[in-house]
């Protein structure tokens, strides 16, 4: 009758926050290095400049738009690994589909046919949808460094 539900809430620190930053960047450049391998460069060079530019593009990202939809979560006290996970997913298809489709539409496209329009916005979404499991993941192992649970 009197049953108490044990809500779990997470916490953070400012340092914690920085290594997470650094983590979410690093495993992106990690996964720029896999593409520029299926992308048939093996070259040291291309590796590492792969590494370094994908890092610091990803950790942009994430500061850019990752960060003020987490802010929002984290002062709405969803702090959880769901809710990490979504914002990283719903912030990766949003910057992929939105890259992809000619900013949503709103920018000038080629002309082109409905049925070609079309097509490009399934390959748009199938390609994003990916992209965004990848984005839900690194948002993850973020949360994962950053957070800890309260006792």
């Amino acid at each position: 009758m009197g049953e108490r539900v044990a809500l779990r809430s997470y916490d953070t620190t400012l340092d914690r926050a920085g290594i997470a930053l650094a983590t979410g960047g690093l495993l992106g450049g990690l996964f720029t290095v896999v593409l520029v391998i299926l992308g048939g460069s093996w070259s040291p060079i291309a590796l590492v400049v792969g590494l370094v530019v994908g890092s610091v593009i990803s950790a942009m990202t994430v500061v850019a738009i990752g960060g003020p939809l987490w802010i929002v979560c984290h002062a709405l006290g969803k702090r959880g690994p769901v809710a990490a996970a979504s914002v990283g997913a719903v912030a990766g298809l949003a910057l992929f589909l939105g890259g992809q489709t000619y900013g949503f539409g709103l920018f000038d496209m080629p002309v082109t046919d409905a049925s070609t329009l079309m097509f490009r916005w399934l390959s748009g979404i199938a390609t994003s949808l990916i992209l965004a499991g990848m984005s839900a993941a690194i948002g993850l192992a973020m949360w994962r460094v950053a957070y800890r649970r309260i006792a």
